[in-house]
């Protein structure tokens, strides 16, 4: 399974054998980053064309991050997230190397790249001359006497063949610790910061948040349609012909007339009931006349006289209409229930790309959405399109809510 944290277990690397699978897959994954550093190496090697190297490297931070992690996911099973390249920024050479991401990837490749190369060398290097110190005895006699290497190492042996055994033990230590020195710094310069990381996620929440208000206010209206096209028709039929039997039956008795009659008043009552549901779930209204005409009705409805001023010059997403609308019809709702009013004003304006409502009333005041006056709902339904609710109710009053909405989500 693949991860995209560094392992922290160097220090077992401590008590490794030589022959460990854990020491190898150390060691190769050291030496595999040798070739991904032979650009960097040129800058050193080639003076001269230093600037055309450099430039060279700058062209190809991408494929050497690929490759880097390639090396990590496939000899570390350690997951390296891409680049992450804010929302609307167009991807170019130049605006890449711009960001903060880009800058760490390039010194990783122009400095830890190739100090990591150096280590991975130093341990191969490291890891033959343990081989040969450590079978010096065996070797070393092989050669014909008198040679000088035969010479020369047999004066040595002891000491070779200790230092060789040194070696194998301390090898896969070291080798545990470089890897994970650069399985740790290749996560944190080659994968995007923290930073990056938490605006990618705000903006999937914020796009996420976006759709499933689209997809709420969408299942709402087809909800809406099926109500009114649907169950609303059948009562309404239904209450037609229980008012034509009771206006044209006359020979039936007076209990099943009674019961016609009632019949007739509960098919209109639940139409009525139906309709304000349909209207609670997305007016008609305001799909089909806009925002002004179904602010109207609700001004009309309010069992408190309300005067109305709306002025919207610019596009309002149908969303944010929906939200327009049911928090003026709630605050209306919560004047007449709790302030004690004898008129309100609701004022609508569209102004820099933002919906401004305005609901005030003269009634006593005191609202504070702690106490469950409804204010809590109306904050968290503008809060669903990205908008703000401020409330300003002295004790004795009057009570003014603004809501902000944006235009277009």
């Amino acid at each position: 399974m693949l991860s995209t944290k560094p392992r922290r277990v160097f220090a077992r690397s401590a008590v490794r054998p030589p022959w460990s699978a854990a020491a190898w897959r150390d060691t190769r994954f050291l030496a595999a980053g040798i070739p991904l550093a032979l650009p960097a190496w040129m800058l050193a090697i080639t003076p001269k064309v230093q600037l055309i190297v450099l430039g060279v490297i700058l062209l190809s931070v991408r494929p050497l991050t690929t490759a880097q992690r390639g090396r990590l996911r496939a000899l570390r099973g350690v997951e390296i997230p891409p680049l992450l390249r804010p929302a609307g920024m167009p991807a170019g050479l130049l605006v890449r190397l711009r960001t903060a991401v880009s800058w760490r990837q390039v010194g990783y490749h122009l400095v830890v790249g190739p100090l990591v190369a150096l280590a991975g060398t130093t341990v191969m290097y490291g890891w033959g001359a343990a081989l040969a110190a450590s079978t010096v005895f065996g070797w070393a006699w092989l050669m014909p006497a008198g040679s000088p290497v035969h010479e020369h190492w047999a004066d040595l042996d002891v000491a070779l063949t200790v230092g060789g055994l040194l070696l194998l033990v301390v090898l896969p230590a070291a080798a545990g610790l470089l890897a994970w020195l650069d399985e740790a710094i290749a996560v944190r310069m080659l994968g995007p910061g923290r930073t990056a990381e938490l605006e990618h996620r705000i903006e999937e929440v914020v796009e996420s948040r976006a759709g499933l208000v689209d997809a709420v206010d969408a299942e709402r209206r087809r909800i809406e349609r099926d109500l009114h096209d649907g169950t609303q028709q059948r009562l309404t039929s239904l209450a037609m012909n229980l008012g034509l039997a009771r206006r044209t039956l006359k020979d039936v008795p007076p209990e099943a007339m009674q019961v016609i009659v009632e019949a007739h008043q509960e098919a209109q009552a639940a139409i009525d009931e139906l309709r304000d549901l349909v209207r609670g779930l997305h007016p008609a209204v305001l799909e089909d006349r806009g925002l002004d005409a179904a602010l109207s009705g609700i001004a009309a409805r309010a069992p408190l006289p309300v005067r109305l001023d709306v002025e919207v010059a610019e596009r309002i997403a149908p969303t944010v209409e929906a939200v327009a609308y049911f928090t003026v019809s709630e605050a209306l709702t919560n004047v007449a229930k709790h302030a004690r009013a004898t008129r309100a004003d609701v004022s609508v304006r569209t102004a820099g790309g933002r919906l401004r409502l305005v609901v005030s009333d003269d009634g006593v005041g005191g609202a504070d959405a702690a106490r469950g006056t409804g204010l809590t709902g109306l904050r968290q339904r503008t809060a669903s399109v990205d908008g703000s609710l401020s409330v300003l109710s002295p004790v004795g009053g009057p009570t003014t809510i603004t809501v902000e909405l944006p235009c277009v989500l």
